[in-house]
């Protein structure tokens, strides 16, 4: 998504990755590195160079993987590495960090998937931890200014999203009904009940109208998880889904955790589509403003990484660092968890034509749920004159039609807003 999501189709791939001895060199090109180099060091050190330079969203970050792993060091194969992505575009989570976590894991097992977690992560949530410190400074028509442009940013994001998302997600008249329902269901009770509704609804409506032809056979597919391991993951991410509402009514230090786990649990999509999520999770109990909410949302579109980091703002201005940390390992964990979970299973429940049309259904119901929020809190809480809608449709056109990257619409809107509230001051 960057910001439109595209499920892909599982490719028939075996998942083995290229042995060093097998690599091709070209002319000039260095040797392949060793068994020895397979470290976690090796891991950090070049997820933390992509931390730092992958703009765009999701799948500009699965191009970014893909030129790094596939095309220059041959970590794995082409259609390996489809077949990875449509697993993590399959599970509920950040697609983008799965991939990489799962590549981290490949190459140097759990010590290089959490040093590839943390290399992709570490640089924009601690960015937006800075962020949220120093927004409280600003003051005055011109800080003003800059916090409604950042608002008006996400107007054109969300809606770049939306417009993405419904192409290539809503392509017939059934998944745009299911999508429809569901931004109803939305618009009328925007609760995390109301959206876990519109998601299990989804499923269902997929189940029922959105079948397919069983996709062909595919080669095996192997990772260094086990099934046992993968079954004990799977527990522990639904006791802790269940659980921890539980838990934080007796201690309520847990709340916290509880929204950030719930709502990483329950992205279906990633990016853009937890921002509906998020905003039920802090913003409805008071414990962070729709402005703040919305700034920092406009301010996560200007750093590289995975969008989830705007955890890690959020959370700073809940609880400062400690705050920050709690939510960022909060909506993370459970797309980590998931996705290993997933790892030993994924051979074989990917050929089901009923696990793919209830994919189908479930991908339609997002669109709906992302809709809804594009008009509230998005459009409702920002465009308020109609020279906001002006910064908005102009950064919307730059998104889509000039594919302009989204740190320039950013830098843009934010100068217009400045320039806006000085001359109204």
């Amino acid at each position: 998504m960057a910001h439109g999501l595209v499920r892909q189709s599982a490719v028939t791939a075996g998942w083995q990755p290229l042995r060093d001895s097998q690599q091709v060199q070209h002319p000039g090109a260095p040797p392949a590195a060793t068994s020895a180099a397979h470290s976690p060091a090796e891991v950090l050190l070049i997820f933390l160079k992509l931390g730092v330079s992958c703009f765009g969203g999701p799948i500009a970050h699965i191009g970014y993987f893909r030129d790094e792993f596939v095309v220059r060091r041959r970590w794995l194969d082409e259609q390996a590495y489809a077949d990875l992505v449509a697993l993590c575009q399959f599970l509920p989570g950040p697609a983008s960090s799965q991939v990489g976590f799962s590549i981290g894991l490949m190459r140097a097992g759990y010590r290089g998937a959490l040093a590839a977690w943390t290399g992709f992560t570490l640089p924009s949530a601690i960015a937006l931890v800075l962020f949220a410190f120093g927004a409280s400074a600003l003051h005055g028509a011109a800080g003003a200014g800059l916090v409604h442009g950042l608002k008006l940013v996400a107007v054109a994001i969300v809606a770049q999203a939306v417009w993405g998302m419904a192409r290539a997600l809503c392509p017939d008249r059934e998944r745009a009904s299911i999508a429809t329902v569901a931004a109803l269901i939305i618009l009328v009770s925007s609760s995390s009940v109301a959206q876990i509704a519109a998601i299990i609804l989804g499923a269902l409506a997929g189940l029922w109208l959105c079948r397919a032809p069983q996709a062909d056979g595919a080669t095996h597919i192997t990772m260094p998880v086990s099934r046992r391991t993968g079954l004990g993951l799977l527990v522990l991410f639904i006791a802790l889904l269940a659980g921890l509402p539980v838990l934080a009514r007796i201690w309520p230090g847990l709340a916290v955790f509880d929204a950030f786990y719930r709502s990483g649990a329950l992205v279906f999509g990633g990016g853009h589509v937890v921002l509906p999520l998020l905003r039920e999770a802090v913003v409805t109990p008071g414990w962070i403003s729709d402005d703040a909410f919305l700034t920092g949302y406009g301010a996560a579109q200007a750093v590289p990484g995975p969008l989830f980091t705007f955890a890690a703002y959020l959370g700073a201005v809940i609880g400062g660092v400690p705050g920050a940390i709690v939510g960022l390992i909060g909506i993370f964990l459970p797309g980590i968890l998931i996705l290993l979970a997933a790892l030993p299973f994924w051979d074989g429940f990917r050929k089901r034509a009923s696990a793919q049309a209830m994919m189908r259904g479930v991908n339609a119901a997002v669109v709906g749920i992302l809709g809804a929020a594009l008009y509230d809190p998005v459009w409702s809480s920002s465009v308020l004159r109609p020279l906001d809608f002006g910064i908005a449709l102009a950064g919307f056109v730059l998104l889509t039609a000039w594919r302009a990257p989204p740190l320039v619409v950013v830098a843009l809107s934010a100068a217009a807003g400045v320039a806006t509230g000085l001359l109204q001051s």
